[in-house]
């Protein structure tokens, strides 16, 4: 494997590591790391963390490998010395990304290596849904033979499916849905459906559709974008999937329709707060939760970790990083172009 040798002061320091079964011995990202001269510091996101808690983690440190750690002014006022963050995925909502181009610091995602994973992980989520997978294997582990009248599932196909979001991840959706024979409709304003959809603005797809699935970021416009209200506009035997962020649905709102009958099912793979501690969202048993693993698969991770380690290295050795999601960042003065090399920056 390629090693790397880092110029000046980025040739030593500490990097962060979050990210739970990080390879920290044997070859891979680990061992690349350690060859440029870095020491790891293994600190695996378990559960919740405050900017308190990674003021602490990150003290010294040059760079991070995280999970979705939050990432506010303060951690970049007490760490001084970091100079990348390379988020193991593509959502950045856990990181001030304008407070850490005001202090230098780029941050990088890993776009493209989980998206089919994701893709997949939606559709099965609406298969375990339609099809009662959960609540069936609980009938039987406990003893019951529950396979007729209101226990009877549905079938996928013919099914009209909406996608909320047709970025890359849905059209992905799409193209895996496409054997099943279902309606597709979605609605985006940034991305136009061909041949393959229906596109409707999001009251007549809610309306509409018997599944929603939804595939935005979690940003200022779409925190919130499913409360009560849309809600309301769902069919009493709809399903919702949520594989994107948590924050996008109201989930006090999610869990009511729920309760009360006006949902048919949900299935959620994200949370407001992870992992969750809603005892009523665990007594309700038309709802599949798995604990953000949607991008998470052995060949994924494989993939996200080497983009993660390469865009470290590329940042400390002074050249713009794979994922770069601040371009401001490179007009900080800690960004300096080297003559005749406008893409490449030493520290």
């Amino acid at each position: 494997m390629e090693s790397f040798e880092l110029a000046g002061a980025a040739g030593s320091g500490a990097v962060l590591i979050t990210w739970p079964d990080f390879p920290l011995e044997g070859p891979g990202a680990g061992a690349l790391l350690k060859a440029a001269g870095l020491s790891l510091r293994d600190a695996p996101k378990l559960g919740a963390r405050t900017s308190a808690d990674m003021r602490r983690l990150t003290d010294g440190a040059v760079a991070a490998i995280v999970s979705t750690d939050p990432f506010d002014a303060s951690v970049f006022t007490a760490c001084p010395t970091l100079r990348v963050i390379a988020r193991v995925g593509v959502g950045v909502d856990s990181i001030d990304v304008p407070a850490a181009s005001a202090a230098g610091v780029a941050v990088t995602t890993t776009p493209g290596a989980n998206e089919r994973t994701t893709a997949e992980h939606a559709v099965a989520l609406m298969l375990a849904c339609v099809r009662r997978v959960v609540e069936h294997d609980g009938a039987v582990r406990s003893g019951r033979w529950a396979r007729t009248g209101r226990h009877v599932p549905r079938e996928l196909a013919g099914q009209t499916v909406g996608l909320v979001g047709y970025g890359r991840i849905g059209k992905l959706v799409a193209g895996c849905l496409a054997p099943f024979g279902v309606r597709l409709v979605v609605c985006d304003p940034n991305e136009r459906a061909g041949e393959e959809a229906e596109q409707l603005e999001l009251d007549e797809l809610l309306a509409t559709a018997d599944i929603v699935s939804i595939h935005v970021p979690l940003q200022p416009d779409t925190r919130g974008l499913i409360g009560a209200r849309e809600l309301r506009l769902m069919g009493r035997d709809a399903i919702l999937i949520n594989t994107a962020r948590g924050g996008i649905v109201d989930e006090q709102a999610l869990l009511a329709a729920l309760e009360h009958g006006r949902l048919g099912a949900a299935a959620l793979d994200v949370f407001e707060s992870e992992p969750p501690s809603c005892e009523r969202l665990f007594a309700l048993h038309n709802v599949v939760l798995t604990p953000h693993t949607g991008g998470i698969s052995e060949q994924s991770v494989a993939r996200m970790l080497g983009q993660a380690t390469s865009s470290v290295l590329a940042a400390l050795r002074g050249e713009r990083p794979f994922g770069l999601v601040n371009d401001e960042v490179l007009a900080h003065a800690r960004w300096r172009p080297r003559a005749g090399a406008a893409t490449e920056v030493q520290w």
